[in-house]
Order: C-alpha cells, then sequence, then structure tokens
C-alpha cells in the first residue's frame, strides 16, 4: 500500500437541521446534514414525508390525490 495518500480521520462534530448534534469520526471536523437517526421517520415511527423540491406535491398534482 502507498505511504501518505489516505486523508487524515480526525474526531467530527455532526449538525442536523431538527438541532440535534453528535460526534464521530470523519475526514472533516464539521458535518451539516438535513436528515439524523433523531427526526428520521423509519427510527421516530412518525409517519412523514420528506420532500425533495416539491417532488410530492408534483406527484399529488399529477395523480389528482387530495389530501
Amino acid at each position: 500500500m502507498k505511504a501518505d495518500i489516505h486523508p487524515d480521520y480526525v474526531d467530527c462534530e455532526v449538525h442536523c437541521a431538527c438541532g440535534n448534534t453528535f460526534q464521530t469520526h470523519a475526514t472533516k471536523p464539521q458535518l451539516r446534514i438535513e436528515v439524523c437517526s433523531s427526526c428520521h421517520p423509519y427510527f421516530t415511527g412518525e409517519q412523514r414525508i420528506v420532500d425533495t423540491a416539491g417532488r410530492v406535491e408534483r406527484f399529488k398534482r399529477r395523480y389528482g390525490i387530495k389530501d
């Protein structure tokens, strides 16, 4: 294996859009994310749609789905 080709692996603080913060290891000292295990519907048990750029609204409009 070649020497000195891998990036440094440092302690990383991850900040979620929901306000949750946790520590991990990564190649960057800080990461900002939109969804974490504290707010993701799979882990919380909530039935919630995570919309990306209006895709859900376009789907509902296309197929005439009412809320």
